[in-house]
């Protein structure tokens, strides 16, 4: 005669905590992702140049402008004008001046010098260069009381690997 014992319980694992802690880390990964893409404007399409390379210094505080077309779907361009992207606005480069001196005016309140404040042009291939000028001039002419405005520029283009 066998003596039958107590049939082994089955194990089972609650796989929720491990779904929820899952789902947790995709969200934060997400959060504390390099935004630097943000800063970019899907209407501006960046100059190639084989020398183009990514900055090694992390640049502290920085001013980014989206200089660009407004275009269709297709990527014609709508408007023959260039236009400054910035904070949800499109504004014409003549136009943009008080911008400068808004933003230098509120680094200046944050206590940020606007000297200290790197200006990154993100112009498109088709902007006539001379309007890039234009907004470096403007940039330059801020004052904040005695203080002078931005000084410091940097120009951003896609890395060509082709020599073209």
């Amino acid at each position: 005669m066998r003596i039958r014992g107590p049939e082994p319980a089955l194990a089972e694992v609650d796989m929720t905590p491990m779904i929820d802690i899952v789902f947790q880390l995709i969200a934060f990964f997400m959060v504390i992702s390099n935004f630097e893409q943000t800063k970019a404007d899907e209407r501006v399409k960046l100059a190639k140049d084989a020398l183009a390379q990514p900055s090694e210094v992390k640049i502290e505080h920085e001013l980014a402008l989206n200089i660009g077309f407004n275009r269709d779907r297709e990527g014609n361009k709508i408007d023959p004008d260039p236009y400054v992207f910035f904070a949800g606005e499109s504004i014409p480069i003549p136009q943009f001046g008080p911008k400068f001196d808004q933003e230098a005016r509120l680094y200046d309140r944050t206590g940020v010098d606007p000297e200290d404040v790197t200006v990154v042009f993100r112009a498109d291939q088709d902007v006539p260069t001379g309007m890039v000028q234009e907004l470096m001039r403007m940039a330059q002419e801020v004052r904040v009381g005695d203080k002078p405005g931005f000084s410091k520029f940097i120009f951003k283009a896609r890395q060509s690997t082709d020599g073209n």
